[in-house]
């Protein structure tokens, strides 16, 4: 069974920093396109950082250029998602996910053309 699960999401302060992990069973992680995607309150989910499977191609979302960093353990079969100075805008359920295609930038954002295994979230809240 293909599972994913987010942890490392929590309530911190304008300008700090989280890691948000993204741990995979059932099947091996860099064997797909994988991505962290965001959903605010009222908003559509958006795809905020990806990295292809073949050649560890990341691609960003407008609004995650220069705060996001998407990286991967193989070892630990683990997506990681960085996020520095974070914003209030920031705040909203992170999700992992796993597919297949190559990873696309489309509409300001990074796409998986083919998802195939979702994780159930964890949040993030921005406020002081």
């Amino acid at each position: 069974q293909l599972q994913l699960v987010e942890s490392g999401g929590g309530l911190v302060q304008p300008g700090g920093s989280l890691r948000l992990s993204c741990l995979a069973s059932g099947f091996t992680l860099d064997d797909y396109a994988t991505g962290w995607f965001r959903q605010a309150p009222g908003k559509d989910r958006e795809g905020v950082a990806c990295i292809d499977s073949n050649d560890d191609t990341t691609t960003y979302a407008d609004s995650a250029e220069g705060r996001f960093s998407i990286s991967r353990d193989n070892a630990k079969n683990t997506l990681y998602l960085q996020i520095d100075s974070l914003e209030q805008s920031d705040t909203a359920i992170y999700f992992c996910a796993a597919g297949s295609g190559k990873i696309e930038f489309r509409q300001h954002m990074c796409v998986i053309p083919n998802v195939h295994v979702w994780g159930k979230g964890t949040p993030v809240t921005v406020s002081s």
